[in-house]
Protein backbone atom coordinates (compact mmCIF):
# COMPACT_ATOMS: atom_id res chain seq x y z
CA UNK A 1 0.00 0.00 0.00
CA UNK A 2 1.28 3.15 -1.05
CA UNK A 3 2.28 5.38 1.80
CA UNK A 4 0.73 8.89 0.44
CA UNK A 5 -2.71 6.87 0.12
CA UNK A 6 -5.49 6.33 2.90
CA UNK A 7 -4.72 3.26 5.46
CA UNK A 8 -7.67 0.34 4.67
CA UNK A 9 -7.68 -3.26 5.80
CA UNK A 10 -9.04 -6.37 3.79
CA UNK A 11 -12.61 -6.83 5.28
CA UNK A 12 -13.48 -2.65 5.80
CA UNK A 13 -16.24 -1.45 3.87
CA UNK A 14 -15.67 1.87 2.40
CA UNK A 15 -17.80 4.07 1.14
CA UNK A 16 -16.14 6.47 -1.50
CA UNK A 17 -18.13 9.87 -1.53
CA UNK A 18 -16.35 11.63 -4.65
CA UNK A 19 -17.50 15.37 -6.09
CA UNK A 20 -16.23 18.72 -5.92
CA UNK A 21 -16.74 19.87 -2.40
CA UNK A 22 -16.89 23.61 -3.60
CA UNK A 23 -17.55 24.60 -1.03
CA UNK A 24 -17.49 21.59 1.53
CA UNK A 25 -21.02 22.39 3.41
CA UNK A 26 -23.33 20.81 6.77
CA UNK A 27 -25.57 18.54 3.86
CA UNK A 28 -22.02 16.82 2.54
CA UNK A 29 -21.59 15.31 6.17
CA UNK A 30 -24.93 14.25 6.67
CA UNK A 31 -25.13 12.43 3.90
CA UNK A 32 -21.60 10.82 4.89
CA UNK A 33 -22.66 10.22 8.46
CA UNK A 34 -26.50 8.27 7.37
CA UNK A 35 -24.29 6.20 4.62
CA UNK A 36 -22.06 4.91 7.54
CA UNK A 37 -24.77 4.44 9.64
CA UNK A 38 -27.44 2.80 7.00
CA UNK A 39 -24.95 0.95 5.03
CA UNK A 40 -22.72 -0.35 7.16
CA UNK A 41 -19.88 0.86 6.67
CA UNK A 42 -16.54 1.62 8.42
CA UNK A 43 -15.34 4.67 6.73
CA UNK A 44 -16.03 6.87 4.20
CA UNK A 45 -13.65 8.55 1.71
CA UNK A 46 -14.40 12.48 0.35
CA UNK A 47 -12.87 11.86 -2.62
CA UNK A 48 -12.12 16.08 -3.07
CA UNK A 49 -12.04 15.90 -7.12
CA UNK A 50 -9.40 17.76 -8.97
CA UNK A 51 -12.23 18.80 -11.20
CA UNK A 52 -15.60 17.70 -13.01
CA UNK A 53 -15.67 16.63 -16.43
CA UNK A 54 -19.18 17.58 -16.61
CA UNK A 55 -18.92 20.92 -15.86
CA UNK A 56 -17.66 23.87 -17.65
CA UNK A 57 -16.46 25.81 -15.16
CA UNK A 58 -13.06 24.41 -12.68
CA UNK A 59 -13.43 24.60 -8.88
CA UNK A 60 -11.61 26.45 -6.91
CA UNK A 61 -8.51 25.43 -6.23
CA UNK A 62 -7.57 21.92 -4.56
CA UNK A 63 -5.87 23.08 -1.86
CA UNK A 64 -8.47 25.61 -0.61
CA UNK A 65 -11.53 23.03 -0.92
CA UNK A 66 -9.42 20.24 1.13
CA UNK A 67 -8.55 22.65 3.75
CA UNK A 68 -11.94 23.70 4.38
CA UNK A 69 -13.16 20.09 4.00
CA UNK A 70 -10.78 18.95 6.44
CA UNK A 71 -12.05 22.10 9.26
CA UNK A 72 -15.18 20.97 8.36
CA UNK A 73 -15.35 16.92 9.32
CA UNK A 74 -14.65 16.12 12.60
CA UNK A 75 -15.81 12.45 12.85
CA UNK A 76 -12.70 9.90 12.43
CA UNK A 77 -14.94 7.78 10.64
CA UNK A 78 -14.90 10.43 7.67
CA UNK A 79 -11.76 10.54 5.94
CA UNK A 80 -11.03 13.74 3.56
CA UNK A 81 -9.03 12.63 0.60
CA UNK A 82 -7.25 14.16 -2.69
CA UNK A 83 -6.80 10.34 -3.69
CA UNK A 84 -7.78 11.16 -7.57
CA UNK A 85 -5.03 13.96 -8.00
CA UNK A 86 -2.49 11.21 -6.34
CA UNK A 87 -3.44 8.39 -8.23
CA UNK A 88 -3.53 10.72 -11.33
CA UNK A 89 -7.31 9.25 -12.43
CA UNK A 90 -10.15 11.85 -13.94
CA UNK A 91 -13.12 9.84 -14.09
CA UNK A 92 -15.10 7.55 -11.58
CA UNK A 93 -14.57 4.39 -13.45
CA UNK A 94 -10.87 4.82 -13.51
CA UNK A 95 -10.79 5.70 -9.93
CA UNK A 96 -12.61 2.28 -8.31
CA UNK A 97 -10.32 0.18 -10.66
CA UNK A 98 -7.29 1.77 -9.56
CA UNK A 99 -8.51 1.68 -6.12
CA UNK A 100 -9.78 -1.95 -6.35
CA UNK A 101 -6.08 -2.65 -7.56
CA UNK A 102 -4.65 -0.99 -4.65
CA UNK A 103 -6.92 -2.05 -2.09
CA UNK A 104 -6.94 -6.06 -2.48
CA UNK A 105 -9.85 -7.50 -0.46
CA UNK A 106 -11.96 -3.77 0.78
CA UNK A 107 -14.79 -3.34 -0.15
CA UNK A 108 -15.77 -0.16 -1.82
CA UNK A 109 -19.08 1.16 -2.12
CA UNK A 110 -19.85 4.37 -4.24
CA UNK A 111 -22.15 7.19 -3.25
CA UNK A 112 -23.74 9.93 -4.44
CA UNK A 113 -26.57 12.13 -4.12
CA UNK A 114 -29.81 11.22 -5.77
CA UNK A 115 -29.09 14.38 -7.75
CA UNK A 116 -26.55 12.60 -9.71
CA UNK A 117 -28.28 9.39 -10.46
CA UNK A 118 -30.71 11.46 -12.35
CA UNK A 119 -27.45 12.37 -14.60
CA UNK A 120 -25.08 8.81 -14.13
CA UNK A 121 -25.69 7.54 -17.65
CA UNK A 122 -23.81 10.66 -19.06
CA UNK A 123 -21.05 9.65 -16.99
CA UNK A 124 -17.44 8.06 -18.99
CA UNK A 125 -18.37 4.21 -18.56
CA UNK A 126 -21.26 4.61 -16.33
CA UNK A 127 -22.03 0.83 -16.74
CA UNK A 128 -18.73 -0.32 -15.78
CA UNK A 129 -18.94 1.33 -12.26
CA UNK A 130 -22.18 -0.67 -11.79
CA UNK A 131 -20.62 -3.84 -12.51
CA UNK A 132 -17.49 -3.16 -10.01
CA UNK A 133 -19.30 -2.18 -6.97
CA UNK A 134 -22.51 -1.42 -5.28
CA UNK A 135 -23.77 2.08 -5.34
CA UNK A 136 -25.36 4.03 -2.48
CA UNK A 137 -28.09 7.01 -3.13
CA UNK A 138 -29.14 9.24 -0.97
CA UNK A 139 -31.94 11.42 -1.37
CA UNK A 140 -31.11 15.42 -1.80
CA UNK A 141 -34.04 17.67 -1.58
CA UNK A 142 -36.41 17.91 -5.03
CA UNK A 143 -34.27 14.64 -6.56
CA UNK A 144 -36.61 11.95 -5.81
CA UNK A 145 -38.45 11.67 -8.67
CA UNK A 146 -36.06 12.14 -11.19
CA UNK A 147 -33.64 9.89 -9.53
CA UNK A 148 -36.44 6.61 -9.58
CA UNK A 149 -37.11 8.00 -13.39
CA UNK A 150 -33.04 7.96 -14.01
CA UNK A 151 -31.78 5.57 -17.09
CA UNK A 152 -29.61 4.23 -14.35
CA UNK A 153 -32.20 3.46 -12.18
CA UNK A 154 -34.60 2.41 -14.75
CA UNK A 155 -31.86 -0.05 -16.50
CA UNK A 156 -30.55 -1.43 -13.33
CA UNK A 157 -34.10 -1.82 -11.44
CA UNK A 158 -33.79 -5.28 -10.80
CA UNK A 159 -30.93 -4.68 -8.80
CA UNK A 160 -32.03 -2.51 -6.64
CA UNK A 161 -32.37 -3.34 -3.06
CA UNK A 162 -35.20 -2.09 -1.10
CA UNK A 163 -34.07 0.58 2.08
CA UNK A 164 -35.19 -1.84 4.76
CA UNK A 165 -32.07 -3.71 3.31
CA UNK A 166 -29.49 -1.18 2.77
CA UNK A 167 -27.17 -2.70 5.35
CA UNK A 168 -26.69 -5.54 2.54
CA UNK A 169 -25.24 -3.38 0.24
CA UNK A 170 -21.64 -3.49 0.94
CA UNK A 171 -21.47 -6.88 1.04
CA UNK A 172 -23.94 -7.63 -2.20
CA UNK A 173 -22.57 -8.64 -5.53
CA UNK A 174 -22.54 -5.83 -8.34
CA UNK A 175 -24.50 -5.13 -9.98
CA UNK A 176 -26.65 -3.70 -6.93
CA UNK A 177 -27.75 -0.15 -5.66
CA UNK A 178 -30.13 1.37 -2.90
CA UNK A 179 -32.42 4.47 -2.56
CA UNK A 180 -32.38 6.00 0.38
CA UNK A 181 -34.38 8.75 1.53
CA UNK A 182 -33.10 11.00 4.38
CA UNK A 183 -34.09 13.49 6.74
CA UNK A 184 -33.23 16.75 4.20
CA UNK A 185 -30.55 18.85 5.22
CA UNK A 186 -31.22 21.97 2.38
CA UNK A 187 -27.75 23.51 1.62
CA UNK A 188 -25.76 23.06 -1.83
CA UNK A 189 -22.33 24.14 -2.89
CA UNK A 190 -24.08 26.08 -5.98
CA UNK A 191 -26.57 28.10 -3.12
CA UNK A 192 -23.27 28.62 -1.16
CA UNK A 193 -21.31 30.39 -4.09
CA UNK A 194 -24.66 31.92 -5.50
CA UNK A 195 -24.48 33.90 -2.12
CA UNK A 196 -20.92 34.99 -2.40
CA UNK A 197 -20.34 32.76 0.90
CA UNK A 198 -17.03 31.11 -0.70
Amino acid sequence: MRSDLPFAVPGQAIGLFGGSFDPPHAGHLHVSREALKRFGLDRVWWLVSPGNPLKARGPAPLPRRMAAARALVRDPRILVTDVEARIGTRYTAETIAQLRGLYPGVRFVWLMGADNLAQFHRWQRWEEILQTVPVGVLARPGQGISARTAKAAQVYRRFKLPAAQARRLATAEPPAWCFLNLPMVDVSSTAIRARGEW
